[in-house]
C-alpha cells in the first residue's frame, strides 16, 4: 500500500495494513541528526507519508538585518534565537487596517515549484500548507496582548482584520488548489497548555465562522482539512468537527488525554501527533520510547483516524538514540 492510499484510509477509518506516519524536525535537530548520521538526506529515508509546501517561499522573504526576516505583509521575525519561525515585530500600532497594505494572494512566486513538488512526491499525501492562517497573522500584525484586548475593546476592528486575511486566504487557496493536492494544512495556534487563548466565547465569536468558510471552501474542491493547533483546546474539538475539519494535529499529550479522546472522536476526527516531545522522547530510554510509541500504534492506530508522529517538529534536546528508537518502530511495525 502506498503512503498516500495508507493516509486516505486512516483518515477514512478504513483498515489498513500499518499506521501511517510523519517525523519532522526542526533546524538545529535536523543538524545534530544529519552530522550524527553523516547522511544530509537522512530524512528521505525515513519513509514520511505526507508532504506539505507553503505558498510564501524563501524568495518572499528578505533578510533586513542578519537573523531577521520580512515577510510578505511586511511583517520583521527576529530569528536569531530560533532559526524555523522566530518572534515577531508587530506593525499595526493602532486598531485600524486602512493603512495596512495585504501582499497578493496570488502572486505567481507563491506558487513556483508547486507542479513540480507534486511530481516529484506522487505517493505521499500531498498538502498545501497555510502557516498563519487567521489568528496568528493577526497577532503578528497588531501583537498577542493587543489583538487579545481588542476582541473585547474593539471588536469591529477585530472583525475587519480577520475578514480581510480570510479573503486572503481563500484566494491564495483558491489558486493553489488548482494543483492537485490531497487536502490543506492550516496553521493557526488557539491554545496553550492551560486552555484557549481567548477563551472559547470569543474563539467561536471571531474565529469559528471564518474557519467554517475556509474549510467549507476546501470541501468544495473535494480535499480534506487538517489543522495544527499546538495547546489544550479539548473544548473547541466539537466545534472544530461541525465545522468540517477531517484531521486535528499536533494532539498533545501533556495536554490532553490522547487515548480518551482517541475513543471519543473515533469515526467522527482523525489525529496526528500525540508522541511526547515534553516527556517520552527527551527523558526516556531507547526502549521506553519504543514501548511507548507501540502501545500508541496497537492502541491509538488500531481502527484508523490516526497518523503517528511525534507532538511537534522535533527540536535539539532529544537525544539521537530516542529518534532513531521512534523512527525505526514506526517503520517496523509488524
Amino acid at each position: 500500500m502506498l503512503p498516500r492510499e495508507r493516509v486516505l484510509r486512516a483518515i477514512e477509518f478504513q483498515t489498513m495494513d500499518g499506521v501511517p506516519y510523519q517525523v519532522e524536525f526542526t533546524t538545529p535537530a535536523r543538524e545534530k541528526m544529519a552530522d550524527y548520521l553523516k547522511d544530509p538526506d537522512f530524512e528521505k529515508k525515513i519513509g514520511n507519508h505526507l508532504c506539505s509546501i507553503k505558498p510564501v517561499p524563501a524568495s518572499m522573504y528578505r533578510e533586513v538585518s542578519p537573523g531577521f526576516f520580512e515577510d510578505d505583509w511586511k511583517v520583521v521575525w527576529n530569528r536569531t534565537l530560533d532559526p524555523d519561525i522566530g518572534n515577531p515585530i508587530p506593525i499595526m500600532n493602532e486598531p485600524h487596517i486602512q493603512s495596512l497594505k495585504v501582499p497578493d494572494p496570488v502572486d505567481p512566486r507563491r506558487f513556483l515549484g508547486m507542479r513540480e513538488f507534486l511530481s516529484r512526491n506522487r505517493e505521499t499525501f500531498n498538502l498545501l500548507r497555510m502557516s498563519r492562517t487567521l489568528f496568528e497573522r493577526a497577532w503578528s500584525l497588531r501583537g498577542m496582548e493587543n489583538i487579545l484586548s481588542d476582541m473585547v475593546v474593539n471588536p469591529g476592528f477585530v472583525d475587519d482584520l480577520l475578514d480581510l486575511i480570510t479573503d486572503f486566504s481563500r484566494q491564495l487557496m483558491e489558486k493553489g488548489l488548482e494543483m492537485d493536492f490531497d487536502g490543506v494544512l492550516f496553521g493557526d495556534d488557539y491554545g496553550w497548555q492551560q486552555g484557549v487563548l481567548m477563551g472559547p466565547k470569543l474563539w467561536r465569536k471571531f474565529i469559528k465562522p471564518r474557519m467554517a468558510q475556509l474549510f467549507s471552501f476546501v470541501k468544495s474542491r473535494n480535499k480534506k482539512n487538517f489543522l495544527h493547533c499546538c495547546g489544550k483546546i479539548q473544548e473547541i474539538l466539537p466545534d472544530l468537527v461541525e465545522i468540517g475539519l477531517d484531521g486535528f494535529n499536533p494532539f498533545q499529550p501533556e495536554v490532553m488525554d490522547i487515548f480518551q479522546i482517541k475513543r471519543q472522536y473515533q469515526g467522527k476526527l482523525s489525529f496526528w501527533g500525540g508522541i511526547s516531545i515534553q516527556r517520552l522522547l527527551p527523558f526516556g530510554t531507547p526502549q521506553e520510547v519504543r514501548k511507548g510509541v507501540k502501545r500508541i500504534l496497537q492502541e491509538i492506530g488500531r481502527n484508523g483516524g490516526y497518523i503517528a508522529s511525534p507532538s511537534h517538529a522535533l527540536p535539539k534536546d532529544i537525544p539521537v538514540e530516542n529518534i532513531l528508537a521512534l523512527i525505526e518502530t514506526l517503520q517496523q511495525q509488524p
